[in-house]
Protein backbone atom coordinates (compact mmCIF):
# COMPACT_ATOMS: atom_id res chain seq x y z
CA UNK A 1 0.00 0.00 0.00
CA UNK A 2 1.81 3.37 -1.15
CA UNK A 3 2.18 5.97 1.78
CA UNK A 4 -0.31 8.05 0.14
CA UNK A 5 -3.35 5.50 0.07
CA UNK A 6 -5.68 7.01 2.87
CA UNK A 7 -8.43 5.17 4.68
CA UNK A 8 -10.73 7.34 3.25
CA UNK A 9 -9.73 5.87 -0.39
CA UNK A 10 -10.87 3.03 0.73
CA UNK A 11 -14.56 4.08 1.67
CA UNK A 12 -14.96 6.44 -1.10
CA UNK A 13 -14.28 3.57 -4.05
CA UNK A 14 -16.94 1.74 -2.64
CA UNK A 15 -18.72 4.81 -3.69
CA UNK A 16 -18.01 6.01 -6.58
CA UNK A 17 -18.25 3.41 -8.92
CA UNK A 18 -17.88 3.18 -12.78
CA UNK A 19 -18.89 7.45 -12.39
CA UNK A 20 -14.87 7.36 -12.66
CA UNK A 21 -14.76 8.07 -15.85
CA UNK A 22 -17.45 10.11 -16.77
CA UNK A 23 -16.12 13.72 -16.68
CA UNK A 24 -16.53 17.13 -18.71
CA UNK A 25 -14.31 19.43 -20.20
CA UNK A 26 -13.09 22.61 -17.96
CA UNK A 27 -15.58 24.90 -18.21
CA UNK A 28 -18.97 22.63 -19.53
CA UNK A 29 -21.83 23.90 -17.35
CA UNK A 30 -23.73 20.78 -16.24
CA UNK A 31 -23.68 17.36 -15.93
CA UNK A 32 -23.63 16.13 -12.00
CA UNK A 33 -27.20 15.53 -11.26
CA UNK A 34 -28.91 17.70 -8.45
CA UNK A 35 -31.14 16.22 -6.23
CA UNK A 36 -34.59 18.21 -5.58
CA UNK A 37 -34.16 20.59 -2.31
CA UNK A 38 -36.05 20.25 0.69
CA UNK A 39 -38.68 23.00 1.36
CA UNK A 40 -36.94 25.67 3.01
CA UNK A 41 -33.66 24.36 1.25
CA UNK A 42 -31.42 26.43 -1.35
CA UNK A 43 -31.93 25.00 -4.53
CA UNK A 44 -28.27 24.16 -6.45
CA UNK A 45 -27.08 23.80 -9.93
CA UNK A 46 -23.67 22.10 -10.66
CA UNK A 47 -21.30 22.60 -13.15
CA UNK A 48 -17.50 20.82 -13.51
CA UNK A 49 -14.90 23.49 -13.74
CA UNK A 50 -11.94 21.57 -13.51
CA UNK A 51 -12.09 17.75 -15.08
CA UNK A 52 -9.39 15.10 -13.79
CA UNK A 53 -6.82 14.24 -16.19
CA UNK A 54 -6.45 10.90 -14.40
CA UNK A 55 -9.33 9.83 -12.25
CA UNK A 56 -8.45 8.85 -8.94
CA UNK A 57 -5.10 9.39 -8.72
CA UNK A 58 -6.09 13.59 -9.19
CA UNK A 59 -8.23 12.43 -5.91
CA UNK A 60 -9.18 16.50 -5.03
CA UNK A 61 -8.22 15.96 -1.11
CA UNK A 62 -8.95 19.70 -0.29
CA UNK A 63 -9.24 23.26 -1.84
CA UNK A 64 -8.68 27.03 -1.40
CA UNK A 65 -7.96 30.64 -2.58
CA UNK A 66 -5.49 32.76 -2.36
CA UNK A 67 -5.79 36.64 -2.23
CA UNK A 68 -5.81 37.24 -5.88
CA UNK A 69 -8.47 34.64 -6.64
CA UNK A 70 -6.43 31.70 -7.71
CA UNK A 71 -7.60 28.12 -6.89
CA UNK A 72 -5.45 25.75 -5.20
CA UNK A 73 -6.25 22.12 -5.04
CA UNK A 74 -4.95 19.33 -3.16
CA UNK A 75 -3.68 16.56 -5.19
CA UNK A 76 -3.31 13.69 -1.88
CA UNK A 77 -1.87 10.95 -4.15
CA UNK A 78 0.32 12.92 -6.66
CA UNK A 79 1.65 15.04 -2.91
CA UNK A 80 0.90 18.22 -4.76
CA UNK A 81 -0.88 21.25 -4.58
CA UNK A 82 -1.82 22.81 -7.82
CA UNK A 83 -2.88 26.11 -8.51
CA UNK A 84 -5.34 26.99 -11.13
CA UNK A 85 -6.28 30.83 -12.70
CA UNK A 86 -9.66 32.05 -13.10
CA UNK A 87 -9.96 30.22 -16.53
CA UNK A 88 -9.59 26.80 -15.10
CA UNK A 89 -5.42 26.78 -16.02
CA UNK A 90 -2.82 25.24 -14.36
CA UNK A 91 -0.24 27.66 -13.05
CA UNK A 92 1.59 26.19 -11.05
CA UNK A 93 2.35 23.55 -8.34
CA UNK A 94 3.61 23.12 -4.98
CA UNK A 95 5.47 19.65 -3.67
CA UNK A 96 3.77 18.66 -0.35
CA UNK A 97 3.74 15.23 1.07
CA UNK A 98 -0.21 14.00 1.19
CA UNK A 99 -1.51 17.63 1.45
CA UNK A 100 -4.56 17.99 3.10
CA UNK A 101 -6.62 21.31 3.81
CA UNK A 102 -5.07 24.66 1.38
CA UNK A 103 -6.11 27.85 3.89
CA UNK A 104 -5.33 31.32 3.49
CA UNK A 105 -3.51 32.92 6.73
CA UNK A 106 -4.18 36.22 8.10
CA UNK A 107 -0.41 36.98 6.82
CA UNK A 108 -1.10 36.21 2.91
CA UNK A 109 0.82 33.26 3.07
CA UNK A 110 -1.45 29.48 2.10
CA UNK A 111 -0.77 27.22 5.16
CA UNK A 112 -1.43 23.45 4.19
CA UNK A 113 -1.90 20.13 6.19
CA UNK A 114 1.12 17.74 5.36
CA UNK A 115 0.92 14.18 6.48
CA UNK A 116 -3.09 13.68 5.63
CA UNK A 117 -2.31 9.80 4.88
CA UNK A 118 -3.45 6.67 6.81
CA UNK A 119 0.21 5.89 8.08
CA UNK A 120 -0.54 8.68 10.72
CA UNK A 121 -3.79 7.66 11.88
CA UNK A 122 -2.26 5.56 14.53
CA UNK A 123 -2.30 7.24 17.54
CA UNK A 124 0.54 8.74 19.05
CA UNK A 125 2.13 9.26 15.48
CA UNK A 126 3.87 12.94 15.05
CA UNK A 127 5.21 13.35 12.13
CA UNK A 128 2.43 15.20 10.51
CA UNK A 129 2.88 18.78 10.06
CA UNK A 130 2.08 22.17 8.59
CA UNK A 131 3.76 23.79 5.77
CA UNK A 132 2.96 27.56 4.38
CA UNK A 133 4.37 29.19 1.16
CA UNK A 134 3.60 32.69 -0.27
CA UNK A 135 1.30 31.96 -3.33
CA UNK A 136 2.74 34.87 -4.87
CA UNK A 137 6.07 33.57 -5.20
CA UNK A 138 7.65 32.32 -8.41
CA UNK A 139 8.50 29.23 -7.21
CA UNK A 140 6.25 29.09 -3.89
CA UNK A 141 8.86 26.79 -1.37
CA UNK A 142 6.68 25.31 1.41
CA UNK A 143 8.52 25.81 4.79
CA UNK A 144 7.21 24.25 8.29
CA UNK A 145 4.82 26.32 10.53
CA UNK A 146 4.17 23.77 12.73
CA UNK A 147 5.16 20.06 13.44
CA UNK A 148 4.49 17.19 15.49
CA UNK A 149 0.93 16.38 14.55
CA UNK A 150 -0.40 13.17 13.82
CA UNK A 151 -2.70 13.03 10.79
CA UNK A 152 -4.06 16.69 9.94
CA UNK A 153 -6.53 17.01 7.87
CA UNK A 154 -9.12 19.84 7.61
CA UNK A 155 -7.98 23.48 9.24
CA UNK A 156 -9.69 26.92 9.95
CA UNK A 157 -8.07 30.35 10.93
CA UNK A 158 -9.98 32.34 13.91
CA UNK A 159 -9.71 35.98 13.92
CA UNK A 160 -6.78 36.23 16.33
CA UNK A 161 -4.52 34.01 14.14
CA UNK A 162 -4.71 31.03 15.79
CA UNK A 163 -4.97 28.25 13.43
CA UNK A 164 -7.45 25.34 14.13
CA UNK A 165 -6.44 21.74 12.76
CA UNK A 166 -8.20 19.05 12.33
CA UNK A 167 -6.00 16.05 13.15
CA UNK A 168 -7.79 12.86 12.56
CA UNK A 169 -5.29 11.30 14.36
CA UNK A 170 -6.12 13.02 17.87
CA UNK A 171 -8.10 15.55 18.03
CA UNK A 172 -8.67 19.49 17.17
CA UNK A 173 -5.34 21.06 17.67
CA UNK A 174 -4.66 24.50 18.50
CA UNK A 175 -1.80 26.18 16.80
CA UNK A 176 -0.71 29.62 18.12
CA UNK A 177 0.45 32.54 15.51
CA UNK A 178 3.98 31.93 16.19
CA UNK A 179 3.57 28.05 15.71
CA UNK A 180 3.60 26.81 18.56
CA UNK A 181 0.74 24.12 19.48
CA UNK A 182 -1.26 25.01 22.74
CA UNK A 183 -1.19 22.19 24.38
CA UNK A 184 -3.71 23.31 27.28
CA UNK A 185 -6.68 23.86 24.39
CA UNK A 186 -5.61 21.18 23.00
CA UNK A 187 -6.24 18.49 25.29
CA UNK A 188 -9.25 19.69 26.47
CA UNK A 189 -10.55 19.47 22.59
CA UNK A 190 -9.39 15.97 22.21
CA UNK A 191 -12.00 14.07 19.96
CA UNK A 192 -10.55 10.98 17.69
CA UNK A 193 -11.24 11.27 14.17
CA UNK A 194 -12.51 14.02 13.31
CA UNK A 195 -11.99 15.34 9.54
CA UNK A 196 -13.47 19.05 8.17
CA UNK A 197 -13.22 22.07 10.51
CA UNK A 198 -14.63 25.76 9.89
CA UNK A 199 -14.16 28.72 12.78
CA UNK A 200 -17.70 30.60 12.50
CA UNK A 201 -18.11 33.44 15.12
CA UNK A 202 -16.68 32.14 18.98
CA UNK A 203 -17.08 28.49 17.70
CA UNK A 204 -14.99 25.76 16.16
CA UNK A 205 -16.99 23.20 14.25
CA UNK A 206 -15.64 20.00 13.30
CA UNK A 207 -17.05 16.98 11.59
CA UNK A 208 -16.66 13.34 13.10
CA UNK A 209 -15.98 11.10 10.16
CA UNK A 210 -15.89 8.02 12.49
CA UNK A 211 -18.95 8.39 13.97
CA UNK A 212 -21.80 5.87 13.13
CA UNK A 213 -24.42 8.52 12.58
CA UNK A 214 -22.08 11.28 10.88
CA UNK A 215 -21.90 13.94 14.09
CA UNK A 216 -20.94 17.91 13.73
CA UNK A 217 -19.94 19.21 16.88
CA UNK A 218 -19.52 22.78 17.68
CA UNK A 219 -16.35 23.40 20.29
CA UNK A 220 -16.73 27.07 21.88
CA UNK A 221 -13.04 28.23 21.35
CA UNK A 222 -13.48 29.85 25.28
CA UNK A 223 -14.30 26.39 26.77
CA UNK A 224 -13.30 23.52 24.28
CA UNK A 225 -14.52 20.94 26.44
CA UNK A 226 -17.71 22.09 26.27
CA UNK A 227 -18.40 20.65 23.26
CA UNK A 228 -21.67 19.58 21.71
CA UNK A 229 -23.23 17.57 18.69
CA UNK A 230 -25.48 20.06 16.60
CA UNK A 231 -26.50 18.12 13.81
CA UNK A 232 -25.93 14.74 12.61
CA UNK A 233 -25.35 14.23 8.50
CA UNK A 234 -27.11 10.72 7.25
CA UNK A 235 -27.64 8.94 4.42
CA UNK A 236 -31.42 10.14 4.43
CA UNK A 237 -33.58 9.51 7.15
CA UNK A 238 -31.94 5.85 7.88
CA UNK A 239 -29.86 7.70 10.87
CA UNK A 240 -26.65 6.03 9.35
CA UNK A 241 -23.80 8.38 8.52
CA UNK A 242 -23.03 9.47 5.13
CA UNK A 243 -19.60 10.23 5.89
CA UNK A 244 -18.73 13.89 6.91
CA UNK A 245 -15.91 14.83 5.32
CA UNK A 246 -15.25 18.53 5.11
CA UNK A 247 -17.01 21.83 6.12
CA UNK A 248 -17.31 25.27 5.33
CA UNK A 249 -19.24 28.39 6.29
CA UNK A 250 -21.75 29.52 2.91
CA UNK A 251 -23.07 32.84 1.64
CA UNK A 252 -26.04 32.41 4.00
CA UNK A 253 -24.16 32.07 7.09
CA UNK A 254 -25.34 28.34 7.58
CA UNK A 255 -22.37 25.42 7.00
CA UNK A 256 -22.22 23.15 3.84
CA UNK A 257 -20.60 20.03 4.49
CA UNK A 258 -19.36 17.48 1.83
CA UNK A 259 -19.98 14.31 1.90
CA UNK A 260 -18.50 10.38 0.82
CA UNK A 261 -21.47 9.66 0.26
CA UNK A 262 -21.59 12.56 -2.68
CA UNK A 263 -24.35 15.34 -0.90
CA UNK A 264 -23.65 18.27 -0.16
CA UNK A 265 -25.59 18.98 2.89
CA UNK A 266 -26.53 22.41 4.33
CA UNK A 267 -26.33 22.78 8.06
CA UNK A 268 -28.31 25.25 10.48
CA UNK A 269 -26.08 24.30 13.73
CA UNK A 270 -28.81 26.94 16.01
CA UNK A 271 -32.19 24.89 14.83
CA UNK A 272 -29.98 21.91 14.77
CA UNK A 273 -31.44 20.44 11.11
CA UNK A 274 -30.04 20.07 7.58
CA UNK A 275 -30.79 19.35 4.24
CA UNK A 276 -29.22 18.33 1.10
CA UNK A 277 -29.12 20.84 -1.54
CA UNK A 278 -26.98 18.80 -4.19
CA UNK A 279 -26.51 14.52 -4.76
CA UNK A 280 -23.80 13.78 -7.16
CA UNK A 281 -22.37 10.43 -8.43
CA UNK A 282 -18.72 10.93 -7.19
CA UNK A 283 -17.83 10.84 -3.67
CA UNK A 284 -17.18 14.43 -2.44
CA UNK A 285 -14.08 15.63 -0.39
CA UNK A 286 -14.04 19.30 0.16
CA UNK A 287 -16.36 22.56 -0.25
CA UNK A 288 -14.86 26.22 -0.31
CA UNK A 289 -16.73 29.70 -0.64
CA UNK A 290 -15.69 31.40 -3.74
CA UNK A 291 -15.92 35.07 -4.14
CA UNK A 292 -18.76 35.05 -6.62
CA UNK A 293 -21.25 33.72 -3.74
CA UNK A 294 -20.83 29.89 -5.53
CA UNK A 295 -19.32 26.73 -3.31
CA UNK A 296 -16.51 25.25 -5.11
CA UNK A 297 -16.15 21.60 -4.03
CA UNK A 298 -14.14 18.76 -4.69
CA UNK A 299 -13.97 14.94 -4.99
CA UNK A 300 -12.60 11.94 -4.78
CA UNK A 301 -12.19 11.47 -8.43
CA UNK A 302 -10.58 14.42 -8.73
CA UNK A 303 -13.24 16.58 -10.51
CA UNK A 304 -13.98 20.42 -8.95
CA UNK A 305 -17.50 21.55 -9.49
CA UNK A 306 -18.75 24.84 -8.59
CA UNK A 307 -22.42 25.06 -7.01
CA UNK A 308 -24.60 27.77 -7.09
CA UNK A 309 -27.51 28.23 -4.84
CA UNK A 310 -30.97 30.17 -5.45
CA UNK A 311 -33.64 30.62 -3.82
CA UNK A 312 -35.17 28.97 -0.51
Amino acid sequence: MAAGFSWRMALRGRVAGVCAGLLVPVGVAAAPPAAASPSGCPVATASTVLAASTPMLDYAENLGYDRTGNLWVSRLYRSVVQRYDSHGRLTGTVAVASPGAIRLGPDGLLYVASGDSSLNLVPGTHSGAIVRFDPAAPAPTPAVFASGLGMPNGAAFDAAGNLYVADTASGVVRVRPDGSVDTGWTARAADYGVNGIVVDGDSVYATEYFSADGRIVRIPIADPSAQATVATVTIGSTGVSALPDDLAVGPDAMLYDATTTGHLVRIDPVAHTTCTVYSGTDPLAAVAPAADGSLTVSTAVGNVLRITLTGK
